[in-house]
């Protein structure tokens, strides 16, 4: 499976962000054992640098959190065909609607979120990341 993760799911387990730290930290564990292939977008690893880098005051630290975030998952272009697609989408947050046209170019199998209810006309499957990892779970057991 094949999993496009929203920015908020990544800063949650980096910045162990209660409640939803814990969810977060089991899908980067789930990542780091091969128990699905974690993608993030071009566009998040920009939104990720800030807020690392607004919390710690390190551009270094920042770049190593990125370069650590980097060998857990893949990094997808976000693409101008994407941004392009995004325009006349039914998902009113635009941002939202240009993860969604990414997901869609690569064949991402779903888009995991704290915020499934922006995500509702996407036509891409939507997980929390509570439902997330039961789906994980249920994989794991066939």
């Amino acid at each position: 499976m094949r999993a496009l993760l929203d920015t908020c799911v990544i800063i949650d387990a980096l910045q162990s962000r209660e409640p939803f730290c814990k969810n977060a930290q089991a899908i980067f564990l789930a990542a780091a054992n091969n128990q699905f292939i974690g993608c993030i977008s071009a566009k998040s690893v920009t939104d990720i640098y800030y807020l690392t880098h607004r919390r710690t005051h390190d551009d270094k630290a920042a770049r190593m959190v990125l370069s650590k975030l980097f060998t857990l998952f893949d990094v997808l272009d976000t693409a101008g065909i994407d941004c392009r697609h995004a325009i006349p989408s039914a998902i009113s947050d635009y941002e939202d609607a240009v993860m969604v046209e990414t997901a869609v170019r690569t064949e991402s199998d779903c888009i995991v979120t704290r915020n499934g209810r922006d995500f509702q006309k996407s036509g891409v499957l939507v997980y929390t990341p509570e439902e997330f990892l039961k789906k994980l779970e249920t994989l794991t057991e066939d």
